[in-house]
C-alpha cells in the first residue's frame, strides 16, 4: 500500500511539474542597418555591431535553448554575438508564417528562446505568443526594445526592456 500511494504521489509531482514548466522567449528586432547602400539585404551599421554585442550584457541573466533569426544579413549579425555566447547554432525561421511559428515556439516547454526579427515581425510575434493583438509594427527607428514573453501553462505575460 505504502508503494502505491507513493508511485501515485510521485505521479501527481511529475504531471504538475510538467504542466508548471515556464518558457521564456525573448524577442529583439534587428539593430541598426547600414542604409548608406541602397540594397535589399543590407548588414549592420557599425552602432548596429555595437548594438549587437550590448545584447550579450542586457540579457546575461539568461542562458539560451535555441536561437532564432530570419534570413538577413542584419537579423544574423545581431543574434550573432549571442549564438557565439551560448554556443548554439542561429536557426532560420520564416517572417511570412509568423502564427505556425509561434505554435512551434509555444511547444517548446521550459525553454528559454532568442528571437531576432524586424520592426513588424517582432512585435507581431509576441501578438501571436501571447494570444492577444496588443503591440503595433515599430517605429524605423528604434531598435532597443526587448520583448521578453514567459509562458507558464496557459498564461502568459510579456515585460519590455530597453538596451
Amino acid at each position: 500500500m505504502k508503494k502505491i500511494l507513493f508511485l501515485v504521489i510521485l505521479s501527481f509531482g511529475l504531471a504538475t511539474f510538467s504542466f508548471a514548466q515556464t518558457s521564456t522567449y525573448i524577442l529583439v528586432r534587428h539593430a541598426e542597418k547600414d542604409t548608406s547602400l541602397k540594397i535589399a539585404d543590407p548588414s549592420l551599421s557599425k552602432e548596429g555591431e555595437q548594438r549587437a554585442f550590448h545584447l550579450i550584457q542586457a540579457l546575461k541573466d539568461y542562458t539560451f535553448d535555441g536561437i532564432f533569426s530570419t534570413n538577413y544579413i542584419r537579423t544574423k549579425s545581431t543574434a550573432t554575438p549571442l549564438a557565439k555566447k551560448n554556443n548554439k547554432e542561429i536557426q532560420v525561421y520564416d517572417p511570412k508564417n509568423l502564427k505556425a511559428f509561434a505554435e512551434q515556439l509555444l511547444e517548446q516547454k521550459g525553454k528559454t528562446i532568442l528571437i531576432v526579427g524586424h520592426s513588424n515581425t517582432t512585435p507581431a510575434l509576441t501578438n501571436f505568443l501571447l494570444k492577444e493583438d496588443k503591440f503595433k509594427s515599430l517605429d524605423e527607428s528604434v531598435y532597443n526594445k526587448i520583448f521578453v514573453v514567459t509562458v507558464n501553462g496557459s498564461k502568459a505575460e510579456v515585460k519590455i526592456l530597453e538596451y
